[in-house]
């Protein structure tokens, strides 16, 4: 049965949201209490999910439950976490279990409820395009929307005076293994999809998974946990020097404060880009009691004598890798520091290989000319997360989790998904709805004192005597 399609009002909206993850799904949760502004969120999956393919039983996020999509800048929110348990009559059992950090199934849960009661988001709706319209000075939005089945079953358009990009990441996978990934007889497949092929891989001869971040560590301790001892055939590679702890001191995790986005925003190119390349432990590592059930596992095995069947080999990459018949895979493996190479054998491969931002040049083609650039053809982006176009463009276009190269490692941490929603709200509304601290870190970044207005700064700025050539 086809449907009538969903039909816009004439009048531009104020902000139309591509992309409905959950930074979007922050910023549709802090708009909701603002009844004057007209927003809607268009995203092409039929219902919201985070992840699915990793919420390994168990496996928590690595962010305090505080980190949802709103208590950091309203905790008074009806949409906060802690609410979304009241809902449900699990406030006091969350009270005694004591957590701060939750499992990821619970935070992916807690998005869908949120997604699933706000008016302003429309699912199986795909944006085909964005435009800007210099006659009528609003930006027009091109979308299919989508039947059940996926199909398209009608075409629409909307105007709006502001749009927020919020299209995501996609799984990444390393050009050596591509071909393996594009053979669908051979069990290769990235760990984003690994829930759905885990019986697959309980059952293969031998397993190989290839990564050493904590999406590596949750695969490999799960598939450990859950084959037979002395019999796991377990292979676990990764480029990284070591299976190295994430930085999780408390003043290393003021690398994702405001102010040191800020910082990082205020730094030339150059040195931006050479920071991010620096910084891999504060969100690449693995969580430090990962690591710990994986040797705990391990030794378990040990107790009766013998050793597990499990290889554990980092600082080693995959230079090429191939088919034997039908049923084997060949990686060819070089190990960077002994400058050695051999083969590996198995049956089954995971790529715990990561995600990548997801090109945006697809959906802004339509943007193209109007378009600020660095010098490695990157989107610039102001400190207000806005999209930096020609002044001939009177409307703003915002960004999230797409600003690595200019906001710095904090850019996809949901722990700044709330200061970041607000911070687009309050740019958007000129009102300031949303009220943020003007400091967040006990580092200071920079040799530049605290603004005067901060009271706890006039005193410590009178130590900072600036050198005068």
């Amino acid at each position: 049965m086809t449907h009538p399609p969903h039909h816009e009002p004439n009048p531009p909206r104020d902000l139309v949201g591509i992309g409905i993850g959950p930074f979007n799904l922050s910023l549709a949760a802090l708009a909701h209490p603002l009844t004057a502004l007209d927003t809607v969120f268009y995203d092409q999956r039929p219902a919201f999910h985070w992840h699915r393919g990793l919420l390994i039983d168990g496996a928590t996020i690595q962010v305090p439950f505080l980190a949802d999509l709103v208590t950091l800048a309203d905790p008074a929110s009806p949409w906060t976490f802690l609410n979304y348990l009241k809902t449900r009559e699990r406030l006091f059992p969350f009270y005694f279990a004591e957590r701060f950090h939750i499992q990821r199934a619970e935070y992916d849960a807690y998005c869908r409820w949120v997604s699933e009661n706000l008016p302003a988001l429309r699912f199986r709706h795909q944006v085909d395009a964005v435009r800007w319209n210099p006659e009528r000075d609003v930006f027009e939005v091109d979308f299919t929307q989508l039947d059940t089945e996926g199909e398209a079953e009608a075409l629409g358009r909307t105007y709006t005076r502001n749009i927020a990009l919020g299209i995501g990441t996609e799984p990444y996978v390393p050009e050596p293994l591509k071909p393996l990934v594009e053979a669908p007889a051979v069990p290769v497949v990235h760990a984003a999809d690994y829930l759905d092929h885990r019986d697959t891989f309980l059952t293969a001869g031998h397993v190989t998974v290839v990564g050493s971040g904590q999406s590596g560590a949750e695969i490999f301790l799960d598939l450990l946990r859950h084959r037979p001892a002395g019999r796991e055939k377990l292979h676990w590679l990764g480029r990284s020097e070591a299976f190295a702890p994430m930085e999780y001191s408390k003043l290393g995790l003021e690398h994702f404060t405001p102010d040191y986005t800020r910082y990082f925003h205020a730094l030339t190119d150059t040195v931006r880009d050479h920071l991010v390349t620096t910084q891999w432990q504060l969100h690449k590592g693995i969580d430090a009691d990962t690591i710990a059930a994986i040797h705990d596992e391990l030794y378990r095995r040990t107790l009766h004598g013998g050793w597990p069947d499990a290889v554990l080999t980092p600082g080693v990459r995959v230079r090429t890798a191939g088919r034997i018949a039908t049923t084997k895979i060949e990686l060819h493996l070089e190990h960077i520091q002994q400058n050695t190479r051999s083969r590996l054998t198995t049956d089954a491969v995971v790529l715990a290989t990561g995600h990548r931002e997801r090109p945006l040049d697809r959906i802004l083609a339509g943007l193209d000319p109007y378009l600020r650039r660095d010098h490695r053809e990157r989107p610039r982006v102001d400190e207000h997360f806005r999209l930096i176009l020609d002044p001939s463009v009177t409307g703003t276009a915002y960004i999230q989790n797409a600003e690595r190269h200019t906001h710095g490692v904090g850019t996809p941490d949901l722990g700044l998904a709330a200061w970041r929603s607000a911070t687009i709200l309050n740019t958007l509304t000129g009102k300031n709805p949303y009220p943020l601290p003007t400091r967040t870190a006990f580092t200071t970044f920079g040799l530049e004192p605290r603004p005067p207005h901060i009271p706890q700064a006039r005193q410590a700025a009178k130590a900072l005597t600036p050198l005068v050539d």
